[in-house]
């Protein structure tokens, strides 16, 4: 009896073992397929990104009932009413700040971790501010459990930014505001570029990237439509 039942624990083990494997193959496939089809193909083609994008699980980020669904081209529901954006959507952004090599990047709007586990591959150190604040704890437990040590985290209002530890390399804002916070221009260093979704109207909402050259002049560029979750306001006075 003793040897039968640790033959079924034996068995069962290796059959537990063979579909964790079997799930990470899929995964992995997948990933590869997203990274390709959204990514690489639409002119997203540096190397270190698109090892992030191949590296980072971006199943792990959503629910487990969307699993099946976390490599397709769509945003997806997270936590307090929030979004993950689309992986084309997450690359552009993170390619225009990472493109200029930047070491200290500012991120408004934590949201599940993903956008910052991305940039924490392809840059120096990254700071990452989240409104909820127990979805800022789940990923920081998330991402802490990942291994990932250049990541500091802030439960607040986003449009104030982190001016304790400007000025920033790069800003993205993952969420989208009517207009620019002043902070955030104010705590971009010279020649650094932020990143954000403007929400010009219920119908218009662009992605905008905003340059500041080494003099403080400011320059900006609309690049593509988007539809990316509002920046919610604190009680800040901002």
């Amino acid at each position: 009896m003793v040897r039968l039942f640790g033959l079924i624990l034996v068995v069962g083990l290796a059959v537990f073992l063979d579909s964790q494997t079997s799930s990470e193959k899929l995964f992995t496939a997948r990933r590869e397929k997203m990274t390709k089809e959204q990514i690489i193909t639409k002119g997203i083609t540096d190397p270190f990104i698109v090892a992030a994008f191949l590296k980072v699980k971006r199943h792990l980020f959503v629910i487990p009932e969307l699993y099946s669904v976390a490599y397709e081209d769509r945003t997806l529901p997270i936590a307090d009413g929030q979004e993950i954006n689309r992986p084309y959507d997450v690359a552009l952004m993170t390619s225009i700040i990472a493109s200029r090599g930047a070491k200290r990047v500012l991120e408004i709007g934590t949201g599940s971790g993903y956008q910052a586990a991305l940039l924490a591959e392809v840059t120096g150190e990254v700071f990452t501010i989240e409104f909820h604040a127990e979805l800022a704890d789940t990923a920081k437990k998330r991402l802490q459990l990942m291994g990932y040590r250049n990541i500091r985290f802030k439960v607040g209002d986003g449009k104030i930014g982190w001016a304790e530890f400007a000025p920033f390399d790069g800003i993205i804002v993952t969420c989208s505001p009517e207009d620019i916070p002043q902070p955030l221009i104010d705590q971009l260093a010279k020649g650094g570029r932020m990143v954000i979704p403007i929400t010009y109207s219920l119908l218009v909402q662009e992605l905008v990237m905003v340059e500041k050259d080494t003099k403080g002049k400011l320059k900006k560029r609309n690049l593509i439509p988007v539809s990316i979750s509002p920046m919610i306001r604190g009680d800040h006075g901002n």
